[in-house]
């Protein structure tokens, strides 16, 4: 069973706010830009100016959100023997100060597994709404959307920056499977495995494929 929380509409009413619409401006206007190098926030990364420098039209609203999405799955119950799994997926919108980004007030839970065994590989099916709402915010993007600090409506965008996991939910997000001998996120299917006919398992072996 999943239960999927929509996320155009929960963006259009922050904006309608004038404090959040503030604050999701402060990754620009309000963050620390003294070029030392230190990293404060998610913007100081290199991983941010390559993305403002390929699209240059998302860079130039700050308005954009920039999501950091985590999954994994949990135990509702506190029963570690129990084969109830539940995967909740949440969103957080990296335009925040870093004090606020992980707040349970700016945290947006999207979608909801729950059920007696985990989603493993089929996982996407899940994901499937979430990600018809990031391909719509990607482009066209969502139109008339009123911000209450500018007092006027824009075209709001939207993209998922990163996602924030272990690697067996890792290998599940990305299609992967531990089964068939690919764990290695770099490698993929030149990992270096090899099934164990006996004990039913794989085997990696051998320096990983890319630098340190």
């Amino acid at each position: 069973m999943a239960w999927y929380f929509s996320l155009i509409p929960r963006l259009k009413r922050m904006f309608a706010t004038r404090k959040e619409a503030q604050l999701l401006r402060w990754h620009k206007e309000g963050r620390n830009k003294t070029g030392d190098g230190k990293l404060r926030h998610p913007a100081d990364a290199a991983q941010w100016g390559n993305i403002d420098a390929h699209f240059p039209w998302f860079e130039e609203d700050c308005r954009n959100i920039r999501f950091a999405m985590s999954t994994d799955g949990v135990n509702p119950f506190g029963n570690q023997s129990s084969t109830h799994s539940t995967w909740p997926v949440m969103l957080s919108m990296l335009n925040l100060p870093p004090w606020l980004c992980k707040k349970r007030k700016y945290l947006m839970l999207s979608i909801l597994v729950s059920g007696p065994k985990q989603p493993s590989d089929c996982i996407d099916v899940y994901l499937r709404p979430l990600v018809d709402d990031l391909q719509t915010l990607w482009k066209p993007g969502v139109k008339d959307v009123w911000d209450e600090f500018e007092r006027k409506d824009f075209t709001l965008h939207a993209m998922l920056f990163t996602t924030i996991n272990d690697n067996p939910a890792h290998r599940n997000l990305s299609g992967q499977s531990k089964r068939k001998g690919e764990a290695c996120p770099h490698c993929l299917d030149e990992t270096c495995s090899l099934w164990l006919r006996k004990s039913k398992k794989f085997v990696f072996f051998g320096a990983p494929s890319f630098p340190p």
